[in-house]
């Protein structure tokens, strides 16, 4: 039982015992929101609440449920991101789209999480084919340097997991009202007849979808992806051709919209998705094209202050080793980016 640090000179016995008490209740890797409803799109929220015996964690491994599908990490600054994708057991629907396979693990890597401090790590995904009443079990890996914690304890056929010493985060199935219409439904919804202001910014240059020129550059086919709510990071996408003969570099962005705009990069290698961000921006040789898409290279806004929502746009400001500054709109599509 680790020390309690107390501030007053004295500490009543009962605020003590319950002190005690709730630390020890909340020594394990959770999740904040411990239920989940049928076949709805979450924010699964991994709480982990301390180190390893006074280590920092250095990284954090989450094996997904069969059950638990289309699954897609949240970015962590100073953290490095890999997924590790395999075959699901059965077919799951995907918006009309038949899925066998995708994210198996996450993992967060080379990170510093101080044993003084918590911290949260989110997984986007779908629960579906799952019955009400059953609880998916998530394995984590807590590493802290040379020292390994592992969270994969389940009890058997039902059992109480509060006697499990180190009891794996479990996700309980309800059933909804609305069972069978999830928050993906919402966010793939078409917005346009509806009465909305349809800007997530203000002082957009240029309207949405329109071709920016700068310099020798030709700036097109900007959008951004519909967000979940709560989901405090978004995507954006276009696409940049240098039609001069001289090259050229994407050093940055920023949106009014969102508290910092990274530039990163998915590569899939061997079955194993690795994030990272560019912090030297993106070369755009003479003559040749970059197209920032799902999947590869890609805008990641953090903090977001308002999720985006499909119709909205999205005011961003790029900035060119010899272009300069170019500002472009983007066009908030559904979540799948449709």
């Amino acid at each position: 039982m680790k020390t309690i640090k107390t501030f007053g000179k004295t500490l009543g016995l009962a605020a003590l015992l319950s002190a005690t008490a709730f630390a020890g209740a909340e020594a394990h890797v959770t999740f904040l929101d411990r239920e989940a409803t049928q076949d709805s799109t979450i924010l699964a929220t991994l709480q982990v609440p301390h180190g390893c015996d006074g280590k920092a964690t250095t990284e954090v491994r989450v094996k997904l449920p069969e059950g638990f599908v289309f699954a897609k990490p949240q970015p962590k600054a100073g953290w490095e991101l890999e997924v590790i994708k395999g075959d699901y057991q059965k077919t799951y629907d995907n918006h009309g789209d038949k899925v066998n396979r995708g994210a198996i693990e996450v993992r967060w890597k080379n990170g510093n999480l101080s044993d003084d401090f918590y911290d949260t790590f989110v997984i986007q995904g779908k629960v579906s084919g799952v019955e009400a009443g059953t609880s998916l079990a998530f394995p984590v890996t807590q590493m802290c340097g040379d020292m390994v914690t592992a969270w994969d304890q389940v009890a058997k056929d039902g059992g109480d997991a509060h006697g499990l010493k180190s009891p794996a985060p479990l996700l309980k199935v309800v059933a909804g009202e609305d069972h069978g219409h999830d928050h993906d439904d919402m966010a793939g919804m078409d917005m346009s007849g509806m009465n909305m202001s349809g800007t997530a910014g203000m002082g957009a240059a240029t309207p949405a979808g329109e071709t920016v020129n700068a310099g020798d550059l030709e700036i097109s086919g900007g959008f951004a992806k519909a967000m979940l709510p709560g989901q405090p990071v978004g995507g954006g996408f276009f696409t940049v051709k240098n039609n001069g003969k001289t090259d050229d570099r994407l050093l940055s962005v920023t949106s009014p919209v969102s508290g910092e705009v990274q530039i990163h990069e998915m590569e899939t290698k061997d079955n194993v998705m690795r994030m990272r961000q560019l912090k030297d921006g993106i070369a755009i040789a003479a003559g040749e094209t970059i197209k920032l898409e799902p999947g590869n290279l890609h805008l990641m806004f953090q903090n977001v202050k308002t999720p985006f929502k499909q119709g909205d746009t999205v005011p961003v400001t790029l900035t060119f080793e010899k272009a300069g500054k170019v500002d472009l709109v983007l066009q908030v599509l559904s979540a799948q980016g449709k």
